[in-house]
């Protein structure tokens, strides 16, 4: 992974509700020709300087973005799933421990972080919202 540096176009990121086990929102980010994906239990924040745990997850192939449906009873994942939003993702800067980046969707838009939570384990992050700047 190529850390510290902005990604040189605009990528995607999507936002899909999943009634799996547990519901919780899947949110991915496209780098390096997949979507590095997190759960996110209790969904996007919305206001500045709200902020959700995180847990990051597997990889996802890029076809996986456009995916509403029905993931079969005893497979990874079993549940519905449903696109919440989707749109372009500028990156600002990708670290291994902070990611800040810049959201076009219909719903999400503008300024987020995700910051790795120390305290939450080897997998965990905060998805924060952060202040949108003027340009």
């Amino acid at each position: 992974m190529i850390t510290g540096q902005p990604a040189e176009v605009p990528g995607r990121f999507v936002v899909q509700r999943h009634a799996a086990r547990t519901l919780h929102y899947d949110f991915r980010l496209e780098r390096d020709g997949v979507f590095k994906s997190w759960a996110v239990p209790k969904g996007v924040p919305e206001r500045t300087g709200d902020k959700r745990l995180a847990i990051q997850v597997e990889d996802h192939a890029l076809a996986f973005g456009d995916f509403e449906g029905t993931i079969p009873e005893g497979e990874y994942g079993a549940g519905e799933i449903e696109i919440g939003d989707r749109g372009s993702c500028e990156i600002d800067d990708w670290r291994e421990d902070n990611i800040q980046f810049t959201l076009h969707g219909q719903r999400y838009q503008g300024r987020f972080r995700l910051v790795r939570f120390a305290r939450g384990g080897p997998r965990a992050w905060l998805l924060i919202r952060s202040a949108d700047v003027p340009e």
